[in-house]
């Protein structure tokens, strides 16, 4: 059984910012991230794949957001720089621990595992 645990969350003022981290259990295929902001659908921020670093990032958060990984560590980044109060989310981290064709980077479905997310407000 795979398990994602994040850290990192915290409450800050617009502009600051935070890193959040998600630890998995073991190696995988691709990571990702993804908010959920009450009252709205889950949707995706980031994400990365292990092989070869290749990252893809949702609009809103393309020049502010950096996904990262330290694979000996089995471990995923977020760095959020310039926060604003519309990241304001539950921000869960997901994994997939198998390649597939079918993978997209931006669809929930793609994921097979997820954090218990962790909390980030940006106050203004």
């Amino acid at each position: 059984q795979v398990q994602l645990v994040e850290s990192g969350g915290g409450f800050v003022q617009a502009g600051d910012s935070l890193r959040l981290s998600c630890t998995a259990s073991g190696r995988m295929y691709a990571m990702g991230w993804f908010r959920q902001a009450p009252g709205t659908e889950r949707e995706f921020v980031a994400s990365i794949t292990w092989s070869d670093d290749s990252t893809t990032y949702a609009d809103s958060v393309k020049g502010r957001f950096t996904v990262s990984t330290d694979t000996t560590k089995n471990t995923m980044f977020l760095q959020m720089n310039g926060l604003k109060p519309e990241d304001t989310a539950v921000y869960y981290c997901a994994a997939k621990m198998v390649a597939s064709a079918y993978y997209r980077a931006w669809q929930r479905s793609s994921y097979s595992y997820w954090g218990q997310g962790t909390q980030v407000t940006v106050s203004s």
